[in-house]
């Protein structure tokens, strides 16, 4: 007893050895997870529950079609390892060595009426191995990007490699040289009704939902999944919708539980986009909404300021608001920014109270690099004092401070977050809260530095970073 008393365990170790036992306790069975399937939380709306308890999701892969990979599964565990629980899994085939989900016979050509079995096992081997780990997997049905421009030569679809149908009997075409940005493909347009429609399309239309049906086959066992239908599309709405519906038929009649959601390209520029204000104020059909585009294109200020346009849409129709792609790790075309703009916006979405965050893949991306890593690090040990489902924005608590300098939620009593993208100083009020309060530094950076002070504020605390990377400060009453 007395070699027991002996030993002292800091504070900070005691955190470190906390964050390490609840990984380990995140990736056990303690109840059978089928019958507490990922769902809004009856308690809190906004986020999303697993296994009957409140979970933030946050995430961040090489890439986006993980299933693809022979080594998909050691990744996932990398990603847990950090704190890691969502991901996103396109099921696109364009990349080099991916295969497609129909049989390739010896012509050379695919039969769209024999499935692939390579191509299944690997999406069932990765549903495995997220389903071990408490992995959520965002599935996105379709992605444009694979069926335009040169990914559309190698697409089983094209009945230019495919016996199933001729580009007549199809309504089809051989090339589609522009972005698919801009609309042009009739695939997505096989519901009557639609643009692009033409009776041809019947056949597509007919093989289409073969391929979902197998999709589904799959995943209604899995209690993980979440269902996305485009990958930011500009199609006219009721493209996705048929797919919702489509899903939520099937899974009804076979008595699962699914959400599902569509992303709208223009999500960016909200206050424009009819599509993402129609979702926003349709939780019948959209039953959480993702809103990546806002993480490209948008910086600083500005992407919190639209991202909090989104929300207050949604105060009304409260369910939770994902985001799969957040954009920021090599200045691509599309707006991303740099390694850090990843991070910060990861960080402000969460502070701003989003229910899901996940880094892009590189290039667009920081993926799972020291970045990703130490940022889903840095809020993981943040929850060990504040939940992010217990608060919300509070930017009216802030003085003193510049554009994009910080951002506040808190639980209007004796719990405060702010987030500092790359240091500063500003001044938080606490109101009429009386007592003795930690204060606890934890860096954004690799290396997660963790500082902490004891402050009673007089109805307000000035903070000041310890240096000019980015921390989050926690203001708690003990």
């Amino acid at each position: 007893m007395d070699t027991f008393k002996a030993i002292k365990i800091s504070k900070w170790n005691l955190l470190i050895y906390t964050v390490i036992v609840a990984g380990l306790l995140h990736s056990c069975d303690f109840f059978n997870g089928d019958n507490f399937p990922v769902r809004p939380s009856a308690r809190y709306p906004g986020y999303w529950e697993y296994r009957g308890r409140p979970v933030l999701l946050l995430g961040g892969t090489r890439n986006d079609n993980l299933f693809q990979e022979p080594d998909a599964a050691q990744h996932l565990k990398e990603l847990a390892r950090v704190g890691g629980n969502y991901i996103r899994n396109t099921m696109s085939a364009r990349d080099s060595g991916n295969v497609q989900p129909f049989l390739l016979l010896d012509n050379g050509s695919y039969d769209l009426d024999q499935w692939n079995p390579e191509y299944w096992q690997r999406f069932e081997t990765l549903l495995q191995a997220a389903r071990r780990l408490n992995i959520i997997v965002q599935i996105d049905l379709w992605d444009r990007l694979d069926f335009s421009q040169t990914e559309w030569l190698v697409n089983a679809f094209n009945p230019g490699i495919n016996i199933s149908y001729t580009y007549a009997e199809s309504g089809l075409d051989s090339l589609y040289p522009q972005h698919a940005g801009q609309d042009l493909q009739p695939f997505f347009h096989s519901i009557p009704g639609l643009p692009h429609y033409i009776s041809e399309l019947e056949k597509i239309r007919h093989y289409q939902e073969k391929y979902v049906s197998k999709l589904l086959d799959h995943t209604l066992k899995y209690p993980n999944i979440l269902y996305c239908m485009n990958n930011e599309t500009n199609t006219p709405v009721e493209w996705g919708q048929y797919w919702v519906t489509f899903i939520r038929s099937r899974a009804s009649a076979e008595h699962h539980e699914v959400y599902a959601t569509d992303i709208f390209d223009a999500n960016y520029r909200p206050g424009t986009c009819l599509a993402c204000l129609m979702a926003a104020v349709t939780p019948e059909m959209y039953q959480f909404l993702d809103v990546s585009s806002i993480n490209s294109r948008n910086f600083g200020q500005a992407h919190w300021d639209t991202l909090q346009v989104i929300m207050n849409r949604v105060k009304d129709f409260k369910r939770p608001v994902n985001t799969i792609k957040v954009d920021g790790g090599g200045f691509t075309a599309g707006g991303s920014g740099t390694p850090q703009d990843g991070v910060e916006r990861f960080c402000r979405n969460l502070v701003g109270g989003m229910a899901a965050a996940r880094f892009h893949k590189p290039t667009s991306g920081n993926g799972l690099n020291e970045f990703a890593q130490s940022t889903i690090k840095a809020i993981r040990m943040a929850e060990e004092y504040v939940k992010f489902w217990e608060i919300e924005p509070a930017m009216n608590l802030l003085a003193d401070r510049g554009a994009n300098e910080a951002y506040a939620a808190t639980n209007g009593r004796d719990k405060f977050l702010v987030y500092f993208p790359a240091g500063g100083a500003v001044t938080l009020t606490t109101g009429g809260v009386q007592g003795i309060f930690e204060l606890i530094w934890i860096n954004v950076a690799p290396g997660n530095r963790v500082d902490m002070t004891i402050v009673q504020p007089q109805g307000s605390v000035k903070l000041t970073t310890p240096d000019s990377s980015g921390w989050f400060a926690l203001v708690v009453q003990r």
